[in-house]
């Protein structure tokens, strides 16, 4: 409840991705967070219409496959975003965590999100930023099995869980897990 000291948490989602970011986990968190009355704002490193994948998996092969997937257009510039604005980041996997990681505006927004307790969420290679600015350290997470040995050796204890939620920062292995991811970070909303 509220005493009229504390500012009302704002209903906006920060979704960072870029091109080569996972399409079913940056459509499905847009589409999820609508169906839930917040107001999804894509960030990404250019305002522009950014160039989606899909990946899965395939048999005969040693891991995933990745194939064109749709467009999803960025709404602002990561570097132009106020971690103040939002009630809660989300960050998808896919290849874009690959580069994010290293973007500066990038890190300093989600050091921003963290100081201010905001809710924290990653599916899937979305870790790899998470481990990139130290979230990461003492932390129970999961992600896709492949960025495992990022978060061991930023210090995060990897659980094999399809989600996990350690205090306002939830994370997930893969689409597969949205039902839980979505139910972990639906409770830290409240």
């Amino acid at each position: 409840m509220l005493t009229g000291a504390e500012p009302a948490m704002s209903k906006k989602v920060l979704i960072v991705t870029g091109d080569g970011g996972d399409g079913y986990e940056a459509l499905y968190a847009y589409h999820r967070f609508l169906e839930a009355r917040w107001e999804p704002v894509v960030a990404a490193p250019s305002r522009r219409p950014l160039h989606l994948v899909f990946f899965d998996a395939e048999p005969g092969w040693e891991t995933y496959v990745e194939r064109p997937g749709p467009r999803l257009d960025a709404d602002v510039v990561i570097a132009a975003v106020a971690a103040h604005e939002f009630g809660a980041l989300l960050i998808p996997g896919g290849r874009a965590p690959e580069y994010l990681r290293n973007d500066p505006d990038v890190l300093e927004l989600v050091r921003d999100f963290a100081a201010q307790g905001k809710c924290i969420c990653a599916i899937g290679h979305g870790i790899q930023v998470l481990a990139a600015v130290g979230l990461t350290k003492g932390r129970t997470v999961t992600c896709h099995a492949n960025v495992r040995i990022e978060v061991e050796r930023s210090g995060g204890i990897f659980s094999p869980q399809p989600a996990v939620r350690d205090g306002n920062l939830v994370t997930a292995q893969s689409w597969r897990a949205h039902p839980e991811f979505y139910r972990e970070i639906f409770t830290v909303l409240g």
